[in-house]
């Protein structure tokens, strides 16, 4: 009985590994996110595997039933809509049930956005804090007062659509000097990496709205 845990590219196609490939050709069933955003991977590696879809709004009545499906052992392969599963992504409610029934779950190795951002940021990348989306209205304000004397490097994702707000009040709350980064389009054609102090970041994308998926790495404080 197992679960695999299969990431796929957050941009580039050329980044799907052999490995994963393989195992999605051989399960039964894999768990998309959108099956129709997984359909153009799927067809563009011949994979005819079945797909079903496993997303935040139905994880929690379908969970059971595919706990089911591993123990009659069925190979069932999950992914998302881009990066590795369970990171800022569905995927962790089926991977505890898992570890609850004692199935067993490989995690195949692959991409996520903020190792490449936080590596090509310029900030120290011995010790860091993932946080991923930070609450959009209750808590946001607490987790950030609670972040504010962090010294690990701290890691973000951010709509483009909210970027320059968020710069705003990460000036507020960490202030204009602390250093950052901004990446967008991770391993696709535009993908682009801006560096500085908050402050510079947040009038660079004022006056110039972002398009793309957000990663922010902000230094710890000294």
């Amino acid at each position: 009985m197992k679960l695999f845990v299969v990431p796929t590219p957050v941009g580039n196609l050329e980044d799907m590994t052999f490995r994963a490939i393989k195992v999605l050709q051989e399960a039964e069933l894999i768990l998309a996110e959108d099956t129709r955003t997984s359909g153009f991977l799927m067809k563009h590696f011949e994979i005819r595997t079945p797909m079903q879809s496993y997303h935040k709004f139905n994880e929690h009545k379908t969970v059971d039933a595919i706990i089911q499906r591993i123990k009659s052992g069925s190979k069932i392969a999950l992914i998302s809509d881009a990066g590795t599963p369970s990171i800022s992504d569905p995927g962790f409610l089926v991977v505890r049930a898992c570890a609850e029934n004692d199935i067993e779950v490989e995690c195949l190795p692959g991409a996520t956005a903020f190792v490449p951002a936080l590596v090509a940021s310029g900030i120290p990348s011995d010790r860091f804090c993932f946080e991923g989306f930070l609450p959009q209205k209750k808590g946001r304000q607490t987790r950030l007062s609670y972040l504010n004397s962090e010294q690990r490097t701290m890691i973000f994702y951010e709509s483009p659509f909210r970027l320059a707000k968020t710069l705003a009040q990460f000036c507020q709350v960490f202030g204009g000097e602390r250093k950052a980064s901004v990446s967008r389009e991770i391993s696709k054609l535009f993908e682009e990496t801006k560096r500085g102090t908050l402050l510079q970041l947040s009038a660079y994308f004022t006056e110039h709205p972002p398009k793309g998926e957000i990663v922010i790495v902000v230094a710890g404080i000294e």
